[in-house]
């Protein structure tokens, strides 16, 4: 399997912490400049389909796009340590609050950097209401992730799972522009250093 990623992207970084929960070990990696445009070459596009990483190529030629996805078809090759759930029902939950880690935290701090920081001008012009709406937005969901995280240890079920790498990864991306959640958000802060603290975090850092 071949994975086009790059380290200036928070969605690869999700992809390559899996493969590191996993220990998922030969897959060739491929690093995308998003910076110069290579994504959005004809020959990249046309494998792909969209000018996105990150992108798994397996070896019939198929290509899978969408972080979550790659994730879940790694999950059915590599089922330990379980990230999306053990039956209906933690499959269930698991998905919901991925969904929402995505909805209501990740893209939108993915949105305050991309529009906020200098040097991501190169791909698209700031739009400093767009990141100031888009982080007002994530500290609302914040607020009801502290409130989760107050009993939980992490959010999904009572183990690590994949709604903690994508929260995780898109908060994190925020140290880009030195975002600091909200110091009143106790339990936020104490679930994410736990995630940062685990080795397979460091994955495509």
């Amino acid at each position: 399997m071949k994975l086009f990623t790059s380290h200036r992207a928070p969605n690869p970084r999700r992809v390559r912490w899996v493969m590191a929960e996993k220990g998922v070990e030969g897959v060739e990696i491929v690093e995308i400049d998003l910076l110069s445009g290579q994504h959005r070459t004809p020959g990249y596009r046309e494998k792909v389909g969209v000018p996105h990483v990150p992108a798994l190529e397996l070896d019939d030629g198929t290509t899978i796009s969408e972080s979550v996805a790659i994730c879940r078809y790694l999950e059915a090759l590599f089922p330990e340590p379980n990230l999306f759930g053990r039956d209906a029902r933690e499959q269930a939950v698991i998905e919901m609050w991925t969904r929402r880690c995505e909805i209501y935290l990740a893209n939108p701090m993915m949105l305050n950097v991309r529009f906020s920081h200098p040097a991501l001008a190169a791909l698209e012009a700031p739009q400093p209401h767009v990141a100031e709406w888009s982080r007002v937005g994530a500290e609302k969901f914040m607020k009801t992730l502290d409130r989760r995280l107050a009993d939980h240890e992490w959010i999904a079920e009572d183990r690590f799972t994949i709604a903690d790498v994508v929260g995780c990864v898109g908060l994190d991306f925020a140290r880009l522009i030195k975002y600091r959640p909200p110091a009143e958000f106790a339990n936020l802060a104490r679930w994410m250093e736990a995630c940062r603290a685990r080795p397979a975090a460091q994955a495509g850092v």
